[in-house]
């Protein structure tokens, strides 16, 4: 046999076992589960142990302090304001303020004319005396009769008794024209209008020669307020009023000041809630020397609410809000038990929870309406570091804002 048959046999052989060895191969994978299937079926082994037995990871509950702040608007109107009319019926005869004027107390604003009330003085002048007059007559015959009744038997008792009675009565339509005359002597003191407090000028509706009085319009002849000290009032919802007093100091700002940041003290409150926003008025007085703030102006403020001891602090994780209830998820002896909570303030992560809880209870800290009631759960690590109230009962402290900054600065 020649070397190149030889050749061909020995290359025929080769090709036919690599041939066999493919076939063993695909054989044997056709015989048993691939390793990705392996591991696909362990992933759902896996998967369905979690399910029946989730893991979990417990904080303990413990009581504590939150404090905390909410954000409400709130309004800056004036300390005093007031809208000035005129009491009679008069023309303007002289306007001595306009517009952004600075007055005083007392000071005069206008002056009115009411040529009428000078008749009608006149008039209250004429007849207090002759009611005089009449007084005097009357007067005299009673005088002169008493002292003719002291002879007995010249003036009967009656004559007397009727010149007494039209004495007194002459006397009291003495007084009575002298009330009249005091009546129409005050008319000529509302023809000047004068502030009754310091303030701003703020609104001028008239001008020299207007006709003014009663029912002549629903404007005021001129607007006063006080921009020196203001009132920032607020409305605090029924569920965070518990425990606000005259302590409390509140932050504000304005869109016109948006990096400006006032303080004021709460000076006022309601003591009952409004019956139609469900909600108590509170008032701060805010002093602005520098009038920097406007009347009127809205404010964003920043309300502390009252710290409570008789709370328990948890994450707001660890409460589950459902359509039926709002619980926790407490574990004993490795099982679920659902306990109902009531929620009160929150701050940051952390909010207080109200219900059958007892102090060192074992609670799931993300809880969800997945992990059913009664069922078991595995205790697994908490692998990430987390601020848990119930190690720290002063949670979430705010800035000592209690010493209220001089604004005129």
């Amino acid at each position: 046999m020649s070397p190149c048959t030889m050749m061909n046999i020995t290359k025929n052989r080769s090709i036919t076992a690599v041939f066999a060895l493919i076939i063993g191969i695909g054989l044997l994978s056709s015989c048993g589960p691939s390793n990705k299937e392996k591991e696909e079926q362990a992933q759902t082994v896996k998967d369905e142990n979690a399910i029946d037995t989730p893991t979990v990871v417990l904080i303990p509950a413990h009581k504590g302090k939150l404090t905390s702040t909410i954000a409400v608007p709130g309004e800056l109107i004036p300390y005093q304001e007031v809208d000035l009319f005129a009491k009679v019926n008069s023309y303007v005869q002289k306007l001595w303020v306009d517009i952004g004027s600075q007055v005083h107390q007392g000071q005069l604003l206008v002056t009115l004319e009411a040529p009428e009330i000078n008749s009608q003085l006149a008039e209250a002048e004429s007849r207090i005396k002759q009611m005089d007059a009449v007084y005097f007559a009357s007067k005299a015959t009673y005088d002169r009769l008493y002292s003719t009744s002291k002879t007995p038997g010249t003036v009967s008792q009656n004559d007397l008794e009727q010149a007494e009675a039209k004495k007194n009565s002459d006397l009291a339509n003495v007084d009575a024209a002298k009330s009249s005359y005091k009546e129409v002597a005050a008319n000529l003191a509302y023809l000047q209008i004068k502030a009754p407090f310091d303030g701003v000028i703020t609104a001028r509706n008239i001008n020299l020669g207007a006709y003014v009085g009663p029912g002549r319009t629903t404007d005021p002849l001129l607007v006063l307020q006080d921009q020196k000290r203001m009132r920032l009032v607020i409305s605090v919802p029924e569920n965070s009023t518990g425990g606000l007093s005259h302590q409390d100091v509140v932050t504000f700002s304005v869109s016109a000041l948006p990096t400006r940041k006032f303080t004021a003290k709460v000076t006022r409150l309601a003591g009952a809630l409004d019956t139609k926003l469900r909600s108590e008025r509170l008032e701060m007085d805010v002093f602005n020397n520098d009038k920097l703030l406007l009347p009127h102006m809205f404010a964003e403020v920043d309300v502390p609410l009252p710290s409570r001891d008789s709370a328990f602090i948890v994450p707001k994780s660890a409460v589950v809000t459902s359509t039926e209830k709002v619980f926790i998820i407490k574990v004993v002896d490795n099982k679920v038990t659902w306990v109902d909570v009531k929620k009160g303030l929150s701050a940051g992560d952390l909010t207080e929870v109200y219900g059958d809880i007892k102090d060192g209870d074992e609670i799931v800290k993300v809880a969800n309406d997945e992990i059913r009631d009664g069922t078991p759960v595995k205790v697994g690590k908490d692998n990430k570091k987390t601020d848990n109230a119930a190690t720290d009962t002063t949670s979430k402290k705010q800035p000592d804002n209690n010493k209220p900054k001089d604004n005129s600065k």
